[in-house]
């Protein structure tokens, strides 16, 4: 029988990274929908303030990760075991899911052409001009900066707590730069949940491969450059 407190971290990781998602994908949709009127700048807000304001929120109950490649990057330094990381990357792709149907749901007809559609279901993709090893690339750098937000900042005692205000951040700024590029998604999951619910997992190597690289390279010169002995 799971305990209490596996239950509520489960849980919080679930329920996280689906608000995490309709909030931030959904502004995505609704920025069609407004002709633009929310802009890079806006959406990059939205990302990143709910993500401070729910890193804080589920912070003490799961360590408000609602990210694989931060799940990863976690295991590999050692904070996260490997039966527990299995766990909370389940449940980050459960909120994924459903919040993937959620936006079709809310969205889909919208608009004529759907705005659902042209957004591809609110999941990322790349910029004009972008092949995969490029997006792969720029995928893995935004991520990088992610996890050293995260590491750094959240999890190293030495830091000072600010809850997920700095991790927040680090989404924002992402968002601003890779957004055109990527839709710096900084998140296998991110991409995911959107992805299978459209109906077009075709860049799926872009991002999956990504986020794991930039949070592998970061959590592995956190370890063993940056971590006091």
């Amino acid at each position: 029988m799971p305990s209490r407190s596996l239950i509520a971290a489960l849980a919080a990781e679930t329920i996280g990274t689906y608000l995490f998602f309709v909030l931030g994908a959904g502004t995505i949709i609704v920025d069609i929908i407004t002709g633009n009127s929310i802009g890079i700048l806006g959406i990059a807000l939205v990302h990143g303030l709910a993500l401070a304001v729910l890193a804080t929120a589920f912070g003490t109950i799961s360590g408000g990760q609602f990210n694989p490649a931060v799940t990863v990057a976690l295991w590999l330094i050692g904070k996260v075991r490997t039966i527990e990381g299995l766990r909370f990357i389940a449940a980050q792709l459960i909120g994924a899911t459903l919040a993937g149907l959620t936006l079709k749901l809310a969205f889909l007809g919208v608009q004529s052409p759907s705005a659902y559609d042209y957004a591809l279901g609110g999941s990322p993709a790349l910029g004009a001009g972008l092949d995969a090893v490029q997006g792969i690339v720029v995928e893995a750098i935004l991520t990088a900066l992610l996890v050293y937000a995260v590491l750094m900042t959240a999890v190293d005692a030495r830091a000072p707590k600010m809850g997920g205000l700095f991790i927040g951040i680090a989404v924002t700024a992402d968002i601003i730069v890779g957004g055109p590029l990527t839709g710096a998604a900084m998140n296998p999951a991110r991409w995911f949940g959107p992805a299978v619910v459209y109906g077009d997992l075709s860049q799926a190597v872009v991002y999956i491969a990504g986020p794991l690289i930039g949070a592998t390279l970061a959590a592995l010169s956190v370890r063993y450059l940056f971590t006091q002995r």
